[in-house]
């Protein structure tokens, strides 16, 4: 099982990887492809309203805004972005990012959220770019990399004395070889819980009625799809300025993120950051102008399939975790390469020994 699901893999396992290590540093390689997007002024961050404004002119007025992030670090710029555009392509649908320099509120960069190497590589990594089937593809790979890792320990494990063994360096008279066992044994680990969170992404609808809460079992949402296709109303009753005021009056504190009312949902949602305590997100009814927190939303499916998706892609998770990422995308590359030789090897190996025998009866 372990060297067929190799040998199958060997292909597919090198973009996969390749791009997941790389996009556990997306946020650095986007500074360095597009430095126009950041290159942001000092002073104090202009009101969410004037930022908001600036990026509805930049769009025209056949598109409306649908959120508006705002920096948390300095020198990082204020992304607006509009409403879903309609699509036939499998992922996210496209919208219209705006980059937005927070102090003036001077318009960065406009572009579309399909477009460019970054969302290549992401799609690339999510799909393989393959239409409609590339995202079960990429789950499927994921739980055949579960159970290449079980049985790569199965194989690396001894067969003689301790576990201990196994951590030599030279266990065969081949470089390959020992790289293979040595670097297989590491990995293994992190590459299960890379495989596991892959598949999950991949698979919402078969994992989440998985996860229970007070004993229930949840079914999968689809909140997230409906929002990415929800529209924002072409007006609202409240404001932005006013509904910024009434969130702040239930929450005082730095507001991270701000989301218009869709078809979806009519209601202003603000992320905030206390000054003390941990984020939390207010609901402005659109109509009342009635501010409330919204129901902690880190409980259940959506909170296990949001914890997947961090522990993925390494966001929010610290350095040290993100390097692990980063050499679990890059090392089973070395495997399979090394695993292929390890077969083609053997394929020599067994000729060698058949032409051997053949010989030896022919005399």
């Amino acid at each position: 099982m372990h060297k067929w699901i190799g040998l199958a893999l060997a292909i597919l396992i090198i973009p996969l990887c390749v791009t997941g290590a790389a996009l556990v540093w997306d946020q650095a390689l986007d500074h360095a492809i597009n430095p126009q997007r950041y290159a942001t002024t000092a002073g104090p961050m202009l009101a969410p309203d004037r930022l908001a404004a600036s990026a509805q002119a930049a769009i025209g007025p056949g598109d409306r805004l649908a959120t508006l992030k705002m920096p948390t670090e300095p020198g990082d710029p204020a992304v607006a972005a509009s409403g879903a555009k309609p699509t036939s392509v499998q992922g996210p649908s496209p919208r219209a990012n705006v980059y937005l320099d927070p102090a003036t509120g001077r318009v960065l960069d406009v572009s579309n959220s399909r477009s460019g190497l970054i969302m290549v590589v992401h799609q690339l990594h999510g799909t393989l770019l393959v239409p409609v089937w590339g995202r079960s593809i990429i789950g499927w790979i994921g739980v055949a990399m579960l159970v290449s890792c079980f049985t790569g320990i199965r194989l690396w494990w001894p067969a003689v004395g301790s576990w201990v063994r196994g951590l030599r360096w030279r266990r065969h008279r081949n470089l390959d070889t020992n790289l293979h066992h040595l670097f297989g044994f590491w990995i293994a680990v992190p590459l299960f819980v890379l495989s596991l969170t892959g598949a999950w992404i991949s698979f919402p609808s078969f994992f989440g009625p998985l996860v229970r809460e007070n004993g229930r079992a949840m079914g999968f949402s689809a909140e997230r799809a409906a929002l990415n296709k929800a529209q924002p109303l072409a007006a609202t009753a409240t404001s932005l300025a006013v509904a910024q005021a009434r969130a702040l009056a239930v929450i005082p504190g730095q507001i991270t993120q701000v989301t218009w009312p869709n078809d979806y949902r009519a209601a202003w949602q603000f992320a905030i950051k206390p000054p003390k305590g941990m984020p939390a997100t207010v609901a402005v009814d659109d109509s009342s102008g009635r501010g409330s927190i919204v129901a902690d939303v880190d409980r259940g499916q959506a909170g296990i399939a949001r914890s997947m998706r961090r522990i993925h892609d390494g966001t929010d998770m610290g350095i040290v975790w993100q390097i692990v990422i980063f050499l679990g995308g890059l090392l089973p590359v070395g495997l399979a390469a090394t695993g292929v030789m390890m077969w083609w090897r053997t394929r020599r190996w067994r000729a060698e020994l058949d032409g051997h025998k053949q010989r030896k009866l022919a005399d």
